[in-house]
């Protein structure tokens, strides 16, 4: 059986052999063992020819809905409205299509190259590559000024090592002189006591 069938009654292969046995008179309709659960065969072929048909009238109403967003007039007329305002957009930029190509190329100001529209994306780059340049540069050229510094610097820096290296021996003569006193002061301490 199909189930897409528009028939709405079919005859089963087992309803065929059950009137095949009752015209030749093996059964009658009243035998209730087995007719019962023919007959409950029967209505649940017909429940469930019932629920495929509900089913497919449920995905045939999915489907309308799901396509009558698209088609609605609703949703037709925001997107017929904003293609226009777009349109126009565009006319208007195609009538003014000179003016605007010579404002592209005309300098911000006196100083400026005109350049064309189609290398400006390569003038942005070149522009970051000059920035970083400078600033290479400037720390190179504060680098060179403070050499002739360096000398000065160095001078400054052997002087405080020769003065570190003075105290340094200072303290160390100074540690010496607490250990011999401390070496007299146990020795007067273990002849006191002995």
């Amino acid at each position: 059986m199909n189930p897409w069938d528009p028939i709405t009654y079919t005859v089963t292969p087992a309803a065929k052999i059950l009137a095949r046995c009752v015209t030749s008179g093996t059964m009658t309709q009243d035998s209730e063992v087995f007719s019962t659960s023919l007959l409950e065969a029967e209505q649940l072929n017909r429940i469930r020819r019932d629920l495929d048909q509900a089913n497919l009238e449920l995905e045939l109403l999915k489907l309308e809905r799901d396509s009558a967003d698209v088609t609605h007039t609703h949703y037709l007329s925001q997107r017929y409205a904003s293609l226009q305002q777009f349109t126009s957009h565009l006319q208007e930029v195609l009538r003014e299509q000179t003016v605007l190509r010579e404002r592209l190329t005309k300098p911000l100001c006196q100083q400026n190259l005109p350049i064309h529209a189609d290398l400006h994306r390569y003038v942005v780059e070149l522009m970051g590559m000059v920035v970083e340049f400078i600033q290479n540069l400037e720390v190179k050229i504060k680098m060179v000024h403070a050499i002739p510094k360096t000398d000065s610097y160095r001078s400054n820096l052997n002087s405080a090592i020769t003065q570190l290296l003075a105290q340094v021996t200072e303290v160390e003569n100074l540690y010496r002189q607490v250990l011999k006193r401390r070496g007299h002061l146990h020795t007067n301490i273990k002849d006191m006591s002995s």
